[in-house]
């Protein structure tokens, strides 16, 4: 049989941090293991610049098996709206370029932002190829909701949705990661085939022996409240640990790990007030992290309230669930009623809410005899990957 060629776009990857890197390379290893007989991919990523505080070696380019990866050296940034601009578009210069040396059969894409998108529909589209889209956020939507300037948005947005446009009518096959995206992409005419392949929950996690996870009552009387993650506008962690915190002094303190293009604001906000009972630290890899949240009392999650965040569902939820723990969620529309129906031991409360978040940690009682076992079953993170490397390698057939 021919051998076949699938080009796997993805912006972070391993070594890095975050949700795209976690799910990327995981199905990456997936999509090698079960397909390597007849199957070659060529990767190209970024060396690890999610966070400026974390650095973290990589090499340019690696070799293994029947994988080859290519990371881009981008320059320095902050996490601002200009300079992921930039720091794109050195990857995307660097992408168009080398790719052009490869016969390829299939480009595979993972977006969050819309550009990783149009940059596999950009190279699918130049041979004629087909288009596997994996969507992680509706860039569209949380722009609109994110950009403040009205000038700006007058003139960016039309733009967006051309980008939008052509990049989703083209696709061969577009997997969502939230069920609550499918009615946004129900107007795409010419896409025929949706799947929801979920974020999930990865294979070390599992390795932690059930005593470790087994929930355990602090001997202090104040309760640790955990966040981590990424800091930035879409969590909107200053417009509620601040105030939560403040009411909660004396029983509760939070513990934020992470960094992001709003942390000095949080900070900023912590400081002015002179809140003694929120602890800010720098990201760290995932294996401290587990034991971090093994140490904590309970484990937070916060989206903005913007609309646009009606449709997720964000993948720590399936990386907390793991841990029984009560998770304390800031969440509205689709992420909130998949908490409530699916991970027992909950709090879920409105965005930016700090009175409804005290009232509801103030009557909540954890229930010992629940477990999340089922849950944790149904998105393991490596039986999602293989039946979706299943599902992208089934579109090489399509391949002219």
């Amino acid at each position: 049989m021919k051998q076949k060629l699938i080009i796997f776009l993805s912006f972070y990857f391993e070594p890095d941090l975050g949700a795209g890197s976690f799910r990327n390379t995981s199905l990456l290893k997936e999509l090698s293991k079960n397909h390597n007989e007849n199957t070659n991919i060529v990767v190209f990523t970024s060396l690890p610049n999610r966070y400026r505080s974390f650095n973290k070696n990589a090499l340019e380019f690696e070799e293994f098996s029947n994988v080859k990866i290519y990371r881009v050296k981008l320059p320095l940034h902050n996490n601002g709206f200009l300079d992921q601009i930039y720091s794109f578009y050195s990857f995307y210069s660097f992408v168009i370029k080398k790719v052009k040396i490869f016969n390829y059969d299939l480009v595979f894409a993972s977006s969050s932002r819309l550009f990783t998108a149009f940059l596999g529909y950009k190279i699918a589209k130049k041979r004629n190829k087909p288009l596997y889209l994996d969507i992680r956020d509706i860039f569209v939507d949380t722009i609109s909701d994110v950009i403040k300037n009205k000038i700006l948005k007058f003139l960016l947005i039309p733009i967006l949705r051309l980008f939008e446009f052509n990049v989703f009518n083209y696709a061969t096959h577009i997997n969502l990661i939230s069920y609550g995206f499918k009615d946004y992409f129900l107007k795409f005419k010419k896409v025929n085939n949706f799947t929801f392949f979920t974020n999930g929950i990865d294979d070390e996690f599992f390795k932690l022996s059930q005593s470790k996870l087994k929930n355990k009552t602090t001997s202090n009387s104040i309760k640790t409240i955990l966040y981590a993650g990424n800091i930035g506008e879409g969590q909107g962690l200053h417009n509620i640990i601040p105030k939560a915190a403040k009411l909660l002094n004396g029983k509760y303190k939070f513990k934020v790990i992470g960094d992001g293009g709003t942390k000095n604001k949080l900070i900023k906000y912590v400081n002015a007030n002179k809140i003694s009972n929120v602890e800010i630290n720098p990201p760290i890899n995932r294996s401290d992290l587990i034991q971090e949240y093994i140490n904590a009392d309970f484990l937070f999650i916060h989206l903005n309230n913007y609309q646009a965040f009606d449709k997720v569902l964000p993948s720590k939820i399936f990386e907390l669930s793991v841990f029984n723990k009560p998770i304390i969620a800031g969440v509205g529309g689709y992420c909130a009623n998949f908490i409530k129906k699916n991970v027992n031991n909950s709090i879920v409360f409105s965005p930016g809410n700090e009175i409804e978040l005290v009232n509801m940690l103030s009557n909540f009682i954890f229930d010992t005899t629940l477990n999340r076992r089922d849950f944790i079953n149904k998105y393991k993170r490596k039986n999602i990957n293989k039946n979706m490397s299943h599902s992208i390698v089934s579109y090489l057939k399509c391949a002219i």
